[in-house]
């Protein structure tokens, strides 16, 4: 009689003799991936760029926050506002020049799409038109700028003069930083910079860009308007 062979047994968790239940088997050594696979990579949810970006912001929202709050103190304080003999600000121009920076941020959105969509080209030209849109707004802000300045509305003017040119020139200077920020932007798009799917300077230049343009309405709103 031929004996056969048996494999011998693998080894098995015995009873505990105190409680005489058998203990879990021990868990396996890799990761997620499989039994012996290495632990899957962690990414990190948002670039370093783009999470120093949105802090930033954040302190300019409380910056523009005191500002605007300056500016209702001051305005509620005065008996008449805007004060006489005082030049009025122009109303339809600016209104018009709002609307041309509302339309930047919106070549903006589009100058993304098309760079995940791997049109360089398309996203080139869609920044470009978003730098120009920008910078149209910049120039008619200062041509107002000046004609108020002729008809005698300065800094020295008192509490109108100068909350109006601190408000809205300061907007303009980050207007101008963005504006410089985007054009650095559209020359690394220009350059294949973001080829490789490394969005993270061009996602942190379009937040910024929104806020500057988000915040216009509002000090449009509470220094022309109201």
């Amino acid at each position: 009689m031929t004996r056969v062979l048996e494999a011998p047994p693998r080894h098995r968790p015995r009873p505990s003799r105190t409680t005489g239940q058998v203990p879990p088997p021990p868990p396996p050594p890799g990761g997620d991936d499989g039994p012996d696979g290495d632990p899957a990579p962690q990414w990190a949810v948002l670039d370093n760029v783009v999470l120093a970006t949105i802090f930033f912001i954040g302190a300019e929202v409380m910056f523009f926050t005191g500002l605007i709050f300056s500016f209702w103190i001051l305005r509620l304080a005065a008996p008449v506002w805007p004060p006489p003999l005082q030049p009025r600000l122009p109303l339809g121009v600016t209104g018009v020049n709002t609307l041309v920076l509302l339309a930047s941020s919106v070549v903006m959105v589009a100058a993304g799409r098309a760079l995940n969509a791997g049109d360089r080209g398309l996203a080139v030209r869609r920044l470009a038109t978003a730098a120009g849109l920008g910078g149209l707004f910049l120039l008619v802000q200062g041509y107002e700028w000046v004609r108020l300045i002729r008809f005698g509305l300065t800094v020295s003017s008192g509490a109108y003069g100068a909350t109006f040119y601190t408000l809205i020139g300061t907007h303009a200077v980050h207007v101008f930083g963005a504006l410089v920020w985007l054009a650095v932007t559209l020359l690394l798009a220009a350059r294949g910079r973001f080829a490789d799917g490394g969005t993270a300077p061009f996602r942190a230049c379009a937040l910024f860009w929104h806020f500057v343009v988000a915040l216009w309405p509002i000090l449009y709103l509470s220094v022309y308007l109201l």
